[in-house]
């Protein structure tokens, strides 16, 4: 499997970005990857040669991931619109037709607000996400779960399965349980290797998880939504009342953990032959 690596200059970052497969060109669908936390893009790379065989596959390790690098600890520059920016810088920067765009965990995230920015409508063909909510619905799903007592232990139960991003705006203490201890149970458990990335990502939390996002609301893209019913982090009822604000979604549950992708690889390329296939290669 040929891999074309190239780096992208963004202000406050440069990205390490690899391609794999065939030359864009009409008929050929796109994929374009990006992983979440503590990930880079190796998060994906089980599933690169199976679909990069007649599909074109974008992979990055986003801002201080990985081989990607910030020049500064300032916090605006991991707020959602930078790496929303970053998002479509990749695209163009691979010289790649509208996008079939996949995300996990922070991926996901970052994939919600890139598919509601009017680039969108050109750039991105259609939206996987895989355990990573909008952030606006998050909120929103709360707010209309604590104004009726018969749906407050569903709140209760996501905020317990969410109190680690609490602990992550303490200062130190992360890092430190990052180095001496979770790294190492992390690589152990998941059998592939993060680097510092529990520590560089940190950020992501810091800068965006207790910040009111501007965003439209408004959705134009093609959204399917894969629930691991096994997620530890996320409950499947955050999918409930997404299809009020996304008019063309799917939603698909599968037997899984919150690593789906990597760990149930035949099964994650066989569904997203599926999708792509349904979805096309040109923009509707």
């Amino acid at each position: 499997m040929e891999e074309e690596r190239r780096t992208v200059i963004r202000p406050g970052a440069t990205l390490a970005v690899y391609s794999y497969g065939p030359a864009p060109a009409p008929g050929i669908p796109t994929i374009l990857f990006v992983h979440g936390y503590p990930d880079d893009h190796t998060l994906f790379e089980y599933a690169v040669p199976a679909l990069s065989t007649d599909c074109r596959v974008i992979t990055y390790d986003t801002r201080n991931a990985g081989a990607s690098r910030t020049t500064s600890k300032k916090l605006d520059y991991y707020r959602l619109p930078a790496l929303v920016d970053d998002l479509f810088a990749v695209i163009n920067a691979a010289g790649a037709g509208p996008v079939h765009l996949v995300g996990h965990d922070w991926g996901s995230i970052q994939g919600w607000a890139a598919i509601q920015d009017p680039r969108a409508k050109e750039r991105i063909l259609s939206f996987t996400s895989i355990s990573g909510p909008d952030l606006g619905h998050l909120r929103r799903w709360f707010k209309q779960r604590l104004r009726r007592p018969l749906l407050w232990p569903q709140a209760l139960g996501q905020m317990l399965r969410s109190s680690y991003v609490a602990f992550f705006q303490l200062p130190v203490l992360p890092e430190l349980l990052w180095r001496k201890f979770l790294t190492a149970r992390f690589e152990k458990f998941a059998g592939r290797g993060i680097g510092d990335n529990g520590v560089r990502g940190l950020a992501l939390y810091r800068a965006n998880s207790f910040r009111r996002q501007q965003l439209s609301g408004r959705c134009s893209v093609r959204v399917q939504v894969v629930v691991p019913r096994r997620d530890p982090f996320l409950s499947p009822r955050l999918v409930d009342g997404v299809q009020e604000w996304v008019p063309q979604l799917e939603v698909v549950e599968v037997d899984a953990g919150h690593w789906w992708p990597p760990e149930h690889i035949r099964s994650f390329v066989q569904h997203l032959r599926n999708w792509i296939a349904a979805t096309g290669t040109s923009p509707q």
